[in-house]
């Protein structure tokens, strides 16, 4: 999300056209009186937005500080509660995860997920809950990731393969979507596809979920398109849609093939079953559009995040030399110098899963999370100040700003994976005050996968090589600058020497 420019052209012809409206809202407003959270005093119109940097997520944390873990804020006329702690987690993801289960109607979800037609933009009701459990069931269940281990440890190998030769000097980021798409491509499509094919479309997806488009907050400008969101959203989704629509018929055309001998082997097979099925109420019927929506979040959920959160996670190594020497020999004395890690290792080595856990509490892969709405009215507990958030109110959740939290974590902004050895705090929803995949009904249900993706080429890159900044350059300079977006990229790519570390013939 990022300061609106436009903004400073317009303000005085919108104070003009929506003064009237702004009166009626007030009025509206002072209907029922709430105990809201605290929060700045919004501007007419343009609510708090002007508060809103391009970081938002940094802009948010700035504003927790001053006015506590529940703010209140009014986005145009949206009304809209941040939480930045484990007990706003608490509050939204478990003591009232019902009531917060809805998503709010924005304008990327029609845009680019076929009119909210997926699983993280759909509201909540039959069909969001019939596309969760087929998700678990046909692709994310703990059988079925097994079943793929051999695609995971197959793709492993062609990414350590692609930095050997590119080594001594590599760009990570290269590598990355590379791997984590193929993995999906295999698992969820029955074939690979060219990964560079999708990487900039859906990158360019990813950093609409993350802008503040005004016809949103101000619906009545909405048909002005006054940023060019709209636009550029419909470019890359035409695009896009041609190549979900060539894995459509490619499954179809197996099909006619197979004739009365196919059998449903993928994820895309069971949802073009589904297409036709006649017993399908008008709730849960699918069509084309909503199988492609699932596609597209199966690529985007299991490609992104996991890509980001490596980049980090070696960046975070490359800047502190010693912990990547305990990791690297944690790997050595439990795999050795004859063999590469496999996923059956991962339960013995802490310390790098330690590393992974640390690296999503300073980078969480989607700093902000997903935004809810209210579905009904709802009373925080005493840990969140008994404040009200009336229906329909827009709910964020900084975990951004809740791995900065002093009262939960020592010495937060520093890189310690040592904090993690020894707690039973997880990433898996549980644990309240770490919840990088969301919690909750509506928590990401790939984080299975992206966990598996993650721990494993980790390992497999500390164990076969040894990262170091780029000529001249000390350790603590490697940038950690942050960049834009829905999802937390590095304002620069990292650029790594890398040393080999084992045999010649293993790569």
């Amino acid at each position: 999300m990022e300061l609106i420019i436009t903004y400073l052209v317009i303000i005085a012809c919108i104070l003009a056209l929506a003064l009237p409206a702004a009166l009626r809202h007030t009025r509206h407003r002072h209907r029922r009186k709430f105990n809201l959270p605290p929060g700045p005093k919004p501007w007419p119109v343009i609510g708090n937005l002007q508060l809103m940097g391009p970081l938002t997520h940094q802009s948010l944390h700035a504003l927790a500080k001053k006015h506590g873990p529940l703010v209140y804020l009014r986005f145009g006329s949206r009304p809209t509660v941040v939480g930045s702690s484990a007990a706003a987690a608490r509050f939204f993801f478990k003591t009232h995860d019902l009531s917060f289960s809805d998503r709010p109607n924005l304008v990327v979800g029609k845009y680019t997920a076929y009119n909210s037609s997926d699983m993280v933009f759909s509201p909540y009701g039959p069909y969001w809950r019939l596309v969760r459990r087929l998700s678990l069931t046909e692709l994310f269940s703990a059988k079925r990731l097994h079943s793929f281990s051999s695609i995971r440890v197959d793709e492993v190998h062609a990414v350590v393969r692609c930095i050997f030769d590119a080594s001594p000097s590599v760009v990570l980021k290269e590598f990355l979507f590379t791997f984590t798409f193929n993995v999906i491509s295999r698992m969820a499509f029955g074939r690979q596809y060219v990964a560079k094919d999708f990487e900039k479309g859906i990158q360019e997806i990813v950093i609409f979920f993350g802008v503040f488009n005004l016809g949103d907050y101000i619906p009545w400008l909405g048909f002005l398109d006054l940023q060019g969101y709209v636009r550029r959203m419909k470019r890359v989704s035409r695009k896009l849609d041609g190549l979900y629509e060539q894995i459509l018929v490619d499954h179809e055309e197996r099909r006619l093939r197979e004739g009365d001998a196919f059998v449903a082997k993928d994820m895309v097979d069971v949802l073009l079953l589904m297409v036709d099925d006649p017993t399908m109420d008008d709730d849960t019927r699918f069509d084309r559009d909503r199988v492609k929506a699932i596609i597209q979040n199966m690529i985007i959920g299991g490609t992104d995040s996991s890509s980001l959160t490596i980049e980090w996670a070696i960046s975070e190594l490359v800047r502190n030399p010693e912990k990547q020497r305990k990791a690297a020999e944690e790997l050595e004395q439990v795999v050795g110098r004859g063999r590469w890690v496999e996923e059956d290792d991962i339960p013995r080595l802490p310390y790098l899963v330690a590393v992974v856990k640390e690296t999503m509490r300073l980078h969480p892969a989607v700093p902000l999370l997903v935004p809810r709405q209210a579905r009904e009215h709802a009373v925080a507990g005493k840990d969140c100040g008994g404040y009200d958030v009336p229906s329909g109110t827009q709910v964020l959740l900084n975990v951004w700003a809740m791995g900065r939290d002093p009262a939960v974590w020592e010495a937060p902004e520093e890189f310690r994976p040592e904090r993690f050895l020894g707690s039973e705090v997880d990433v898996k929803g549980q644990d309240m005050e770490l919840v990088p995949f969301g919690a909750g009904r509506r928590m990401c249900p790939g984080y299975g996968l992206g966990l598996r993706m993650i721990q494993l080429l980790m390992a497999n890159l500390v164990h076969g090589f040894e990262w170091l900044p780029p000529a001249g350059m000390r350790p603590e300079e490697v940038s950690m600058e942050e960049a834009p977006g829905a999802n937390l990229r590095r304002a620069v790519p990292l650029e790594a020497i890398v040393e080999l570390k084992l045999p010649r013939h293993l790569y």
